[in-house]
């Protein structure tokens, strides 16, 4: 199967027309039309409906294939090109939103000063694009973080030969408003409260299914849907009653009108984690050896920490 023609085929039916696909991909229409066709005789079948433009059955399988292949071709492309090419002083950080702290700023800091021509870009991406963003070197590398047990790595997607490096385990809390009649509490079970009013925070806070999944209850029912990345947008949120959400609790000191309480069961940690691919001599892989570093300085006591918290 020709890489380039399952491309186009991607791309049509995300634009749902040969001709804004043609347009986007620099070809005229009659070379999609052709790639199309070039595809359809390889499987032997219909891949696309005309009239209107969209998948057949056997397209929309086939789109099933398409998404993780293209993806794996691409970490492949990058792979090799770190591999090989010349060490960039371009230094590109994919972070989510709460793994962007004073230990990456720090980090970033010392390799400012050891690489001062440094062009540094630092970006806040959702977690779950983050693994495909490193792999095709769309980032250099990532810091991803979510639930875990206590010293578990986390569970990230296989887009590629990549690296992780654990830096950074904290105790999580209920971000509760002020007076809720649980906010006296010394700790919760989240199985305790799955039939509490959640808010829905993907960018902040783990889904109501990855609670399901950690507590092996149902439950976790949204309340509201919060899509920003700012934290304090997300506890005034909780403050106003609009739903309860689980953090690291370091992210909650200070809040307004809002009470942490540990979470005691399951033994969990929120856990950060340094994700890359192959690292040439440079900015990057500076940045990698000092978050690394600083893991191993800080791993034990932290760790011993965050297990202490989450049992309880």
């Amino acid at each position: 199967m020709d890489p380039q023609q399952l491309r186009t085929f991607v791309t049509v039916v995300r634009l749902g027309s040969f001709s804004e696909a043609a347009r986007e991909l620099g070809y005229t229409q009659s070379a999609v039309s052709q790639q199309i066709a070039a595809l359809e005789a390889d499987l032997g079948t219909a891949v696309l409906g005309r009239r209107p433009v969209g998948p057949t059955e056997a397209g929309a399988r086939l789109l099933e294939h398409a998404a993780p292949l293209l993806l794996r071709l691409d970490a492949a492309r990058a792979d090799v090109a770190r591999l090989v090419g010349a060490p960039s002083a371009r230094l590109v950080v994919g972070a989510t939103p709460l793994a962007v702290g004073a230990v990456l700023g720090s980090a970033l800091a010392e390799v400012r000063r050891a690489y001062p021509r440094t062009d540094l870009t630092v970006r806040v991406v959702a977690q779950d694009e983050l693994p495909a963003e490193v792999a095709t070197g769309a980032v250099d590398l990532a810091l991803v973080d979510g639930l875990a047990a206590p010293s578990d790595p986390l569970p990230l997607p296989d887009v590629g030969p990549l690296g992780t490096v654990a830096v950074a385990e904290q105790p999580l809390a209920v971000a509760l408003p002020a007076g809720h009649p649980l906010a006296g509490r010394p700790g919760l079970a989240l199985a305790d409260l799955s039939a509490a009013r959640w808010l829905d925070a993907p960018g902040l806070a783990p889904t109501a299914a990855r609670l399901r999944a950690a507590t092996a209850v149902d439950g976790f029912r949204p309340a509201a849907r919060y899509l920003g990345t700012d934290v304090r947008g997300l506890l005034a949120l909780v403050a106003s009653g609009h739903g309860l959400a689980v953090l690291p609790a370091p992210a909650l000191d200070g809040a307004p009108g809002v009470v942490a309480v540990p979470v005691r069961a399951p033994r969990l940690v929120h856990r950060t984690e340094l994700l890359h691919g192959s690292l040439p001599d440079g900015p990057a892989a500076e940045l990698a050896r000092l978050l690394g570093g600083a893991a191993r300085r800080d791993g034990g006591a932290a760790g011993v920490a965050a297990g202490k918290a989450a049992a309880g």
